[in-house]
């Protein structure tokens, strides 16, 4: 008996709403701005298909991007719901209808309960429409993704329903319809604004964080469902159904207002302890909808967390005179933590803190712009702005020493994940527009926490190497130590240091770097690098120019020589005949997938020498990089290549071929396998080399230092967080196809849907 009087009070209600100009009005609105919308991103689509752009993962770029369909819809929706809901319980009111309806022997709770199940199914009206355009994607976009769609839909759907409830107990509060609109509309941006207020005291941000409506749908639209979410506006839409009902209750039974303010105040605490509860990690369940499943982490970095038993902490240390400490301040905590939802979602049980200190930084504008300003003044001067930060908790940098020492991070906001065991690894931020660290780096670190042996890497110094952390253009230091460059391999796994050969390696060392020597080894030194060599350990050796001779003695026992004289090409008029470029082989590929970049993986060489080798030596050894076979040769009588032209002088013994200028060798000893890669040039690993960009000529010499380290460390770091490819690339209708579509979704759809609302309404009038 009760479900039949909700449903017959949402039948009278939809009959309401249907014979409603505004509702119908709202209808044909929704219809034309959505096909304007759609019509204006398909034919885009058409367009760059035409054009060859070359745009890839179109479902998600289209409906869920930035300016994607669905982005749209939820601007329209935010101000048509309010229209439809203001005249709800309004219109009762003012009627006098509401005194039949406390007279009959109907519940509050019903009337509530039918007014939105009406409200519900219209919503599915709407939904409806949405799900026409959804059709015609699906029919011009190759390998729809059906997924990811639909839980947008899904998302959308719930949020104007919670819209609708919200509207619902707006309309119960006034005679009028507008002004219940424009509170509904209010309350709505309210909501969206709630995660803004309170966010420097604990116990209230979490309050207003969970409450805020802001970015709800968002997970829903990019292909994610997550329980949360979900609970959210399952929870908002009863608690705001539940004060409905209590207002209509409080009206009937004209109940004291202290005692309706206390019903009002039990509904909300129940409200926000319920959101506490769905909000605890541990508690929530994710859905990954999308066909490659690009919203989890890879199925490698799933494994790597997997591995991680036990208990991990996450705190995150911040000076308050950095530059970057104001991501990580109170206030800013929520958003702090936003990056590494996918890591909270596969570890639920991670504690993550917050240490707060002051120290001088080269990263301090606030130290460069107040110079001679005392510390304790600084301290004040940041505090100022830091709300929610006591002087008593930022600690002094003799305090934060006795906890961790962060000299060799430069006092710069820094994390350290932290094992039950005691096994820790620092996680930065970048000098990017990113900032925060990736799926990359977050799995090298927790990877590197489970290893036993971790690779370490030695860097040869005493006889005139590069610098490994100097920031010149000869030195290595920004493929290998540059804390804050995102792609440094300090940040993908490995550690470095600099080591001579007065003594033994050390054994924990698993890589040897040794680049461009300029002094020949003694005795003593060569028998510590023999030493290393023999007992199976990695190699790197980078050769350069003129460097022959001293080198070629570390490299004959293995059987390699760099040849004397230097490789000219003539690549064109731009360069100079010193300047080489070599391609990756085949067999380059098949020792790491950073070498794989594409039809042509190209590496510059400003001044290489090539290389030969014997085969009879006990390694496997493969050439990685080789020059073009047309155009180069290796020249040994003009060096000048300034004022003087090299010429292929055959009689002098010069060769046009395809010269070998990197190669790797692999080898079985001592049980394991000792892989080594050797260079003809040092340049190609440099800060200037590997950063600079040349027109025309896209080369891949980072690539090229990931490959190698990937291939030297087993292929285990940097960690392999590759996935699948979107395969919904391709559009597959034409211009013309795009434009009857836009005409028939922008004008016949709306003018059908108006033409069926003056039908009711002369059918309506002549009854």
């Amino acid at each position: 008996m009760k479900k039949n009087i909700v449903k017959r009070i949402a039948f009278t209600e939809l009959q309401t709403l249907l014979f409603s100009p505004v509702a119908w009005l709202v209808l044909i609105l929704f219809t034309f701005m959505s096909a304007m919308n759609f019509s204006d991103i398909l034919i885009r689509s058409v367009r760059s298909e035409v054009l060859h752009r070359g745009i890839t993962n179109l479902t998600l770029n289209r409906f869920a991007g930035g300016e994607g369909f669905f982005r749209n819809v939820l601007g329209f929706l935010q101000l048509y719901i309010p229209l439809l809901t203001m005249g709800l319980m309004s219109r009762e009111f003012s009627s006098g209808s509401i005194k039949l309806l406390y007279s009959s022997p109907v519940k509050t709770t019903q009337i509530i309960l039918g007014k939105f199940l009406a409200m519900a199914v219209f919503c599915l009206l709407l939904i409806t429409i949405v799900f026409i355009y959804v059709l015609i994607g699906s029919r011009a976009i190759e390998n729809f993704d059906w997924g990811l769609v639909l839980s947008g839909m899904l998302g959308i759907y719930l949020l104007i329903i919670t819209y609708s409830a919200i509207g619902l107990f707006m309309s119960s509060l006034t005679f009028y319809r507008i002004v219940a609109a424009v509170m509904t509309i209010t309350f709505i941006v309210l909501l969206n604004l709630a995660d803004s207020f309170g966010q420097s005291v604990d116990f209230v941000r979490e309050i207003t964080y969970w409450l805020s409506i802001a970015g709800r749908a968002d997970q829903f639209i990019s292909g994610l469902i997550c329980s949360e979410d979900v609970l959210y506006f399952l929870i908002i839409t009863s608690l705001f159904l539940t004060l409905s009902s209590l207002r209509l209750q409080a009206a009937r039974e004209k109940i004291h207002l202290t005692k309706a303010w206390t019903k009002y105040a039990v509904a909300f605490l129940v409200a926000m302890f319920l959101g506490y509860l769905t909000s605890r990690p541990i508690l929530m369940t994710y859905y990954d909808a999308t066909q490659t499943k690009q919203r989890s982490l890879t199925k490698n970095s799933q494994n790597i967390v997997k591995k991680v038993t036990g208990g991990l902490k996450m705190t995150t240390y911040v000076n308050i005179f950095d530059n970057s400490a104001f991501a990580a301040i109170p206030e800013a905590q929520k958003s702090d933590k936003r990056p590494f939802m996918q890591l909270i979602r596969y570890k639920p049980g991670i504690q993550m803190e917050y240490a707060y200190y002051y120290a001088p930084t080269l990263s301090s504008d606030l130290i460069a712009y107040n110079p001679g300003l005392s510390t304790e003044k600084l301290i004040t001067k940041s505090l100022e702005k830091m709300k929610g930060l006591r002087r008593s908790e930022v600690l002094s940098l003799p305090d934060m020493n006795k906890i961790i020492d962060l000299k060799a991070e430069g006092y710069q906001l820094v994390r350290v994940l932290e094992r039950d065991n005691g096994d820790k690894v620092f996680l930065r931020m970048f000098d990017d527009l990113e900032m925060y660290p990736s799926e990359h780096e977050i799995s090298a670190a927790l990877k590197r926490m489970t290893m036993v042996h971790p690779p370490l890497v030695g860097y040869l110094r005493g006889q005139g190497e590069r610098d490994l952390e100097q920031t010149n253009d000869a030195s290595y230091s920004r493929f290998a130590t540059e804390k804050s460059f995102r792609n440094s391999l300090v940040n993908h796994g490995f550690d470095f240091v600099v080591i001579g050969l007065e003594k033994d390696i050390p054994v924990n060392i698993n890589i040897l770097i040794i680049a461009d020597m300029r002094k020949k080894l003694n005795k003593q030194e060569q028998s510590h690098l023999d030493a290393y060599i023999n007992r199976g350990g990695s190699l790197i050796v980078l050769g350069d120019i003129h460097r022959q001779e001293i080198m070629n003695p570390i490299l004959s026992k293995i059987g390699v020589n760099f040849l004397a004289g230097q490789l000219v090409q003539f690549t064109g008029e731009d360069y100079s005949p010193d300047f080489i470029v070599s391609e990756a082989t085949t067999a380059a590929k098949n020792l790491s997938y950073f070498f794989d970049g594409g039809e042509s993986f190209l590496v510059t060489m400003p001044g290489a020498v090539g290389l030969s080798y014997r085969t009879d030596m006990g390694f496997d050894v493969k050439p990685i990089l080789v020059t073009k076979s047309k155009g180069v040769w290796n020249e040994q009588e003009t060096f000048d290549f300034i004022d003087k032209i090299p010429k292929l002088n055959e009689a002098a013994g010069k060769v046009e071929k395809s010269y070998p200028t990197a190669i790797s060798m692999v080898r079985k000893i001592n049980g394991k396998q000792q892989r080594v890669m050797i260079f003809g040039d040092a340049d190609c690993m440099s800060n200037n080399e590997i950063g600079r960009t040349r027109q025309g000529l896209a080369s891949q010499n980072f690539n090229l230092i990931l490959g190698t380290f990937n291939w030297l460390s087993g292929n285990e770091f940097p960690v392999d967080t590759r996935r699948r490819e979107p395969i919904d690339n391709n559009i597959i209708i034409n211009m013309h196809e795009a434009k009857m579509f836009k005409m028939l979704l922008m004008w016949v759809f709306p003018s059908l849907l108006l033409f069926g609302y003056l039908l009711l309404w002369l059918r309506r009038r002549g009854r």
